[in-house]
């Protein structure tokens, strides 16, 4: 009986098993702490979006990607040889 337990391939698949147990542990709280960081990044952009209703910020962005978008098709253009 005590020869079983002192085998060692029994020994490395024990300790396998425990490692392997130990590292799923901390993927699963590290995973439970990237969800709750970007659960708070949420919050904290809704919370942001209620508290101005006339948020400057938002405009200004959706202009600016207007513009990129706008210069990124005119350079599209060039480099295909379109005359605009």
């Amino acid at each position: 009986m005590i020869d079983v337990l002192l085998d060692p391939t029994l020994i490395m698949t024990g300790g396998s098993l425990i490692g392997l147990v130990v590292i799923a542990a901390a993927l699963l709280r590290g995973w439970q702490g990237w969800l709750e960081l970007k659960r708070l990044e949420l919050e904290r952009a809704g919370a942001g979006n209620a508290q101005s209703e006339d948020n400057p910020g938002l405009g200004t962005a959706r202009i600016e990607l207007a513009d990129l978008r706008e210069r990124i098709r005119k350079l599209e253009a060039i480099a295909s040889g379109v005359e605009l």
